[in-house]
C-alpha cells in the first residue's frame, strides 16, 4: 500500500496497531487501511464498540477536567496512544494554561505519531517508555525537566493496563508507578472488563492477538486491586460512563460497557 505523507518513516503499514485502531474508533485520521479493516471486522461482531471507545475517551476528558479543577497542574499520561481531538494538554490547559503534560507510550507507532503531531505544542513532551519499568519514565531527562515530583501529579492509566498480561504483574507495576508520587497526587484508571458480555469480550481479545499488544480483559474485582493503597474518589470504581457523567449522556445499560473507571487519591 502507499504510505501516507504524514506517516513517520519506519512505521509498518502492513500490520494493524492497537493505537491506530483506537484512533479510528474515535474518528481520527491517523490510521491505515489495515487498521480500519480490523476495526470494521470488530464492529461487525460487536456494533457497540465505537460507543464503548468513545465513552472511554469521555472518561479521560472528565477525569482530567476534574483533576485540573483540584489544582493539579502536572499530568503523566502513560499509554497515551496517538493524540487525537481532546488531548490531555488541551483539556488541562483550558483549566490552567500553565498545566504540563508528559505523554508516555511503549509503542513506537504511537510515539512516532505523537512526536510528529505534538512537535510544536507547548507544555508537553513525548517519551517512549514502558509502564512495567517505571524508572524509564521517572529518570527520563524530558520528564524530569517538565515535572516537579515534589508537587502533586496526576497519573493517567487510561485504557492501557488491559494490554499488560498477568504474567507481567501489572498490579506491581502500578504500585511502583505510584511510589514516587507525593501525597495529593491522583491516579485515573480505566480498564476493559470481561464482565457484562463475556462471549463478545473473548472474541475481541482474539482479534487483538493480531497486533503487537494483545488484550487481557479483567473482572471488576481484579481491576479494583489497581487502587490498592489509594483512596477512591466518589463514585468509586464504576462502569466507564457512570464516573461523574456531568453533561455526558449516560448509557442506561452501562454494565454493557465491559469496562470500569475510577480515580484514586494518594494520601
Amino acid at each position: 500500500m502507499n504510505r501516507p505523507q504524514w506517516a513517520p518513516a519506519g512505521i509498518d503499514v502492513s500490520r494493524p496497531s492497537a493505537a491506530r485502531v483506537y484512533d479510528y474508533y474515535l474518528g481520527g485520521s491517523h490510521n491505515f487501511a489495515v487498521d480500519r479493516k480490523m476495526a470494521d471486522e470488530a464492529i461487525r461482531l460487536w456494533p457497540e464498540l465505537p460507543h464503548i471507545m468513545q465513552a472511554n475517551r469521555s472518561f479521560l476528558r472528565r477525569s482530567v477536567h476534574y483533576l485540573a479543577g483540584q489544582g493539579i497542574s502536572q499530568f503523566v499520561d502513560v499509554g497515551s496512544g496517538i493524540p487525537t481531538a481532546g488531548n490531555v494538554h488541551e483539556i488541562a490547559q483550558r483549566v490552567n494554561p500553565e498545566a504540563r503534560v508528559v505523554y508516555v507510550d511503549n509503542d513506537p507507532v504511537a510515539v512516532a505519531h505523537s512526536r510528529a503531531i505534538l512537535a510544536d505544542t507547548r507544555g508537553s513532551t513525548v517519551v517512549e517508555a514502558d509502564l512495567r519499568q517505571p524508572e524509564q519514565i521517572f529518570e527520563d531527562p524530558a520528564v524530569k525537566s517538565l515535572v516537579d515530583f515534589g508537587a502533586p501529579v496526576a497519573l493517567l492509566l487510561v485504557a492501557v493496563l488491559h494490554f499488560v498480561p498477568d504474567q507481567d504483574d501489572p498490579q506491581s507495576a502500578v504500585r511502583r508507578l505510584c511510589e514516587p508520587l507525593p501525597p495529593g497526587s491522583h491516579v485515573a484508571i480505566s480498564h476493559a472488563s470481561s464482565d457484562g458480555q463475556p462471549d463478545l469480550a473473548a472474541t475481541h481479545q482474539l482479534l487483538y492477538q493480531r497486533t503487537p499488544t494483545p488484550m487481557t480483559m479483567r473482572t471488576g474485582e481484579q481491576i479494583a486491586t489497581f487502587f490498592s493503597g489509594l483512596q477512591l474518589v466518589p463514585p468509586g470504581l464504576v462502569p466507564i460512563p457512570r464516573w461523574r457523567p456531568d453533561d455526558d449522556p449516560v448509557d442506561v445499560a452501562g454494565e454493557r460497557m465491559v469496562g470500569y473507571a475510577g480515580v484514586g487519591a494518594k494520601t
